[in-house]
Parts: C-alpha cells; structure tokens; sequence
C-alpha cells in the first residue's frame, strides 16, 4: 500500500515535471495523478497488447505506462481548465 503511493506520488511528480505550465499542486493531487494515470496506462496498455501481466504489483512496464497515462491525465486536466 505504501509503496503503490509512493510509486503515484513519483510517477505524478515526473509528469509534472515533463509536461511544463500550470498544474495542480500539493502531494494529493500530485498522488491522485500517478493514480489516474497508473489506470489509464494499465487499460491502454491491455488494449494495445491484449494481455494482463501477473508478475507482481511494481514492474518497469507498469511504471512506464502509469508516466504515460499521467501525461495524458495531465494534458486532459489542462484542456478542461483552459476552457473555462
């Protein structure tokens, strides 16, 4: 349980990093972004390769999926904010 936020706290932390302008700030926000983003990147990871991985909860793959469903997480949030 730990180390799933820690993983959400850092894999939120690179997004942020990666994608510049404004974000939420804060450690919730920043953990609830890996934690979308650790959703997205497992469900379009599934779509694209068909297969759910049982090799334990932390692997490299995940962690590279969660980044990249965090980015995305993170430029949706930016559309929507932008349009109000």
């Amino acid at each position: 349980m730990i180390a799933a936020l820690v993983m959400f706290l850092v894999v939120g932390l690179v997004a942020r990093l990666l994608v510049t302008g404004p974000s939420p700030k804060g450690c919730l926000p920043t953990i609830l972004l890996g934690l979308a983003g650790s959703f997205l990147g497992g469900f379009l990871g599934y779509l694209i390769t068909g297969k759910d991985l049982d090799q334990g909860p932390i692997q490299l793959s995940g962690v590279f999926g969660s980044l990249i469903g965090s980015i995305l997480v993170l430029l949706i949030y930016r559309y929507f904010a932008t349009q109000r």
